[in-house]
């Protein structure tokens, strides 16, 4: 990319790796040297928290407002009822209402830590797509809407077309979603003067499509602006672990996993990671990524305290470092591990499964992984090689609290509450 921006947020999203692609960058950059430009991402609530695989979303958003912009955050309560199939094998799972309100009230618990929220000009709004889609009238939301779509084109995109060259089955639903996306940005425009949306690379037929949209029934100018899909260095999908998904809520994920999800990046995402993922100035992202041997670990710490201190807060870091080095230099029991907290009721016999125990703490995804593990001499209790796969932790071990380490970088606490 050879365009020098004159806006300080597209330096911002050019200089840290954000940019994928605009549906028009000198006209956005110009829109955005003319004063607020508020935008918006969308976020269907299919989970109750988010995952690492939206931060960079996340923190796009916060580049925008403090680049001097405002920030909407748009909560999918009516889109998720029909479920985006973009780059999806099959149909999503239909969820009900009051799984949709519980999922969004865990979502907002996100971005209260990364935005500013508040009646001033630049501050973060967050709204419901169910305030207008709930209650469209179908006929005339097909006359009025559904008139500006060719299916001949829906059907030329990306995210469906891969998936019926896989002859896998695409409901009448799911192929709503993107006009309903569309709808979404026309809606935002004539409500808060949307400038632009913004989203991974894979929603980028969809965000097109509410460009169009927006101009042939506002004669309005919109952008779309996207960011590349992001992945690791070996190629995988950011936002998931052997053990499951590294949430953004903590009761979900802790913050000691959290940290220690970013103190174990590899050496090459070092530097990547904290363009994309920090507020740390470029030229000290690109001499802590340069490190090399031995220094590169105190790089990664430093990923680790200012990735988990947005998410979770500076005691929170803080803590987690300490842990870490109580669990790793002094090998000590420490607090802020992930605990299991038992009691009698959970019990057999006196006893509790190690296996199970393993799989309720997360340092496994299953008992097949639990076994393997133990099998391959991976697994310690208490700093001891445990591979007897019928072990139980007795009463009085657990009175005590009991270590359980997976490999050398998971770590948890089983204990007996009183």
């Amino acid at each position: 990319m050879t365009y020098q921006p004159k806006s300080d947020f597209l330096n911002v999203v050019l200089q840290r790796g954000y940019y994928e692609d605009c549906s028009n960058l000198e006209e956005l950059d110009n829109s955005l040297k003319k004063g607020i430009a508020p935008a918006y991402i969308g976020f269907d609530a299919t989970a109750q928290s988010l995952h690492i695989g939206s931060l960079i979303q996340i923190m796009m958003l916060r580049w925008l407002q403090k680049t001097g912009h405002k920030p909407i955050v748009l909560m999918g309560g009516g889109t998720t009822k029909v479920g985006d199939p973009s780059f999806r094998a099959d149909e999503r799972p239909l969820l009900s209402n009051e799984k949709i309100a519980s999922n969004i009230a865990g979502i907002k618990e996100v971005f209260s830590k990364y935005l500013i929220f508040g009646d001033q000009s630049t501050d973060a709004i967050m709204v419901n797509n169910a305030e207008w889609l709930d209650n469209l009238n179908y006929i005339a939301f097909l006359r009025e809407i559904g008139k500006y779509f060719s299916v001949n084109r829906m059907l030329s995109f990306e995210s469906v077309k891969s998936r019926l060259d896989r002859e896998q089955s695409l409901s009448f639903l799911e192929f709503n979603y993107m006009i309903l996306q569309a709808y979404d940005f026309l809606e935002l425009a004539k409500r808060y003067s949307c400038k632009f949306q913004m989203g991974g690379s894979d929603q980028w037929g969809n965000i097109l499509n509410g460009v169009d949209l927006t101009r042939r029934i506002l004669s309005k100018q919109v952008f779309a602006l996207t960011s590349p899909l992001l992945t690791t260095s070996d190629g995988k999908k950011m936002g998931k672990t052997q053990s499951g998904a590294v949430w953004l809520n903590s009761d979900l994920y802790s913050p000691y996993d959290f940290w220690q999800y970013w103190r174990n990046t590899s050496d090459h995402d070092v530097g990547k990671f904290l363009k994309l993922f920090t507020e740390l100035d470029i030229t000290e992202c690109d001499r802590l990524g340069s490190l090399a041997g031995s220094e590169i670990n105190e790089a990664k710490i430093v990923l680790a305290n200012e990735v988990t201190t947005l998410a979770h807060g500076h005691m929170a870091a803080q803590r987690a470092m300490t842990t870490a080095q109580e669990v790793f230099v002094a090998g000590s029991h420490s607090q802020g591990l992930p605990t299991l907290d038992l009691t009698s009721d959970n019990l057999i016999d006196g006893r509790f499964p190690l296996i199970k125990a393993m799989v309720e703490l997360g340092l496994v995804s299953s008992g097949k992984e639990a076994r393997r593990n133990m099998l391959g001499n991976g697994v310690r209790v208490n700093d001891r090689v445990e591979t007897n796969t019928a072990r139980f932790l007795t009463v009085e071990e657990l009175k005590r609290e009991v270590k359980i380490s997976v490999g050398k970088k998971r770590h948890a606490i089983a204990k007996l509450s009183q």
